[in-house]
């Protein structure tokens, strides 16, 4: 089919709703490094991973042999409230930009959350539930994923507990006004009502906070209370399984009507988002049955791919956590208050940096105020005000349409519009008055923290 007979958005129905998760490690050929404890510089078993997250889920995040999972019947009935979610046709932005290439999005803030987060919190709240626990701990960087994960348990009759990195908490008080609205208690990280929280501000007592030290508070929380676990709304490949329902749709919808990505581009920040919408891609790329350029995008602030050291490292900056190897800046390295709260951790997701390590995918980082000179961009033509972290595709998708400009290329363009801006409104402010800074960490800065990795690396 041509795609100028291509609708602006194009919408699948309930029956093509995906009803199994694509596990890509299951193609493969090398796998992700496996998880170590840090105490044995053994691979973590999965007793000792029980004691952290739910059964099913640990059965789900050592699975390196299943290519397909199916979607309990209860996680498809929620699914279909707000899924399958729209591919739509930017042409709006084609026309703005005056360039050949042919751009879609996938736009995953059609819920409450706002954002793609939601796929992968009621399926953790879910296993939850199952196992008959009392409630479930998270962090939250930006603050959707502790909005989804408390629209989940609030679904499920759970308790949750929400650790929100200190510059969030402060910045977006009405995502966090969200959470509380669906019953989740929000405490700002690091905390005093944590021991790992007490020892992080007694080294750091003027920092804005991590994701990496609000992992800490919460995998405290949760093994410090009965009939709790920890929830993760990134990094683990539990999460980007359940986040392939997006590439799985989004593929679905792009043969439906003979589309072909060249560029397939997500921001990065844990990998989330990213994994879930190049996943059915990948596993083509991966068997040799086609190829696409797949961008990972990230802040130049926090720029673990871009900049960072592949090896073994703590999941969190206080250490409790197994040690996973990914691309890192350090577990103790603390990102500048930059406003994509949801890209602000210091590793990246152990199945991207592998095939981001085997030449599998490209990775770019890119400047806050730049980021937001793209959003307002998008925003004016297209109607949607994107949230910060999505900005960043934005940003490098509207790079690669201004190239095929210049060359005169008509080429593909997918970028994943992973959720909304409207509580990010103090980050636009400061963009709109002008005081907004871009921060980017030196090379000293950065050895600092790469000579505190694990001597498992040395």
């Amino acid at each position: 089919m041509s795609n100028e007979k291509i609708p602006y958005k194009i919408y699948l129905s309930e029956d093509e709703l995906p009803k199994q998760w694509y596990n890509v490690r299951a193609d493969m050929k090398k796998k992700p490094a496996p998880l170590l404890n840090p105490g044995t510089g053994m691979p973590v078993t999965a007793e000792e991973l029980g004691h952290v997250f739910c059964d099913e889920l640990v059965k789900q995040e050592l699975d390196e042999t299943t290519p397909y999972i199916d979607i309990p019947e209860e996680i498809l009935g929620f699914y279909k409230m707000y899924r399958p979610s729209p591919l739509v046709r930017a042409y709006c932005l084609e026309k703005a930009l005056d360039t050949p290439a042919k751009i879609y999005y996938k736009f995953e803030g059609n819920n409450t959350s706002g954002s793609h987060k939601l796929n992968s919190a009621i399926a953790q709240a879910y296993y939850a539930k199952k196992q008959g626990l009392k409630g479930v701990t998270t962090e939250t960087g930006a603050g959707q994923w502790g909005t989804a994960l408390s629209m989940a348990c609030s679904y499920f009759g759970l308790d949750c507990k929400v650790y929100m990195v200190k510059v969030s908490y402060e910045q977006k008080p009405f995502r966090r006004e969200v959470m509380r609205t669906y019953g989740a208690s929000v405490t700002p990280s690091p905390s005093m009502t944590t021991e790992v929280g007490k020892k992080i501000l007694a080294e750091f007592p003027d920092t804005n906070g991590s994701l990496g030290c609000a992992i800490s508070e919460a995998v405290e929380a949760a093994t410090s209370q009965e009939g709790y676990r920890y929830v993760l709304g990134s990094v683990l490949s539990q999460v980007l399984l359940h986040q392939t329902v997006i590439g799985l749709e989004t593929k679905t919808a792009m043969d439906k009507y003979g589309i072909k990505p060249d560029i397939i581009i997500g921001c990065a920040g844990g990998g989330s988002n990213l994994g879930g919408l190049i996943a059915p891609f990948m596993g083509e790329k991966l068997k040799g049955k086609a190829d696409y350029r797949i961008i990972a995008v990230e802040p130049a602030s926090c720029p673990s791919l871009t900049r960072g050291v592949y090896a073994y490292d703590f999941c969190d900056t206080g250490k409790v956590c197994p040690l996973q190897k990914m691309y890192t800046l350090g577990s103790g390295f603390m990102p500048s208050a930059n406003h994509a709260g949801g890209l602000r951790y210091h590793g990246m997701s152990a199945i991207l940096s592998e095939l981001y390590d085997q030449g599998l995918m490209e990775a770019v980082s890119v400047e806050q105020t730049a980021v937001f000179e793209a959003a307002q961009k998008f925003a004016r033509v297209e109607g949607i005000l994107p949230a910060p972290e999505s900005s960043h595709a934005i940003k490098a998708a509207v790079d690669e349409a201004l190239k095929c400009k210049e060359t005169g290329e008509e080429k593909t363009i997918l970028f994943g519009l992973t959720g909304t801006g409207y509580f990010d409104m103090y980050a636009y402010a400061a963009y709109n008055d002008g005081k907004m800074s871009d921060y980017i960490p030196t090379d000293e800065e950065l050895q600092r923290s790469f000579d505190t990795l694990p001597k498992i690396n040395k």
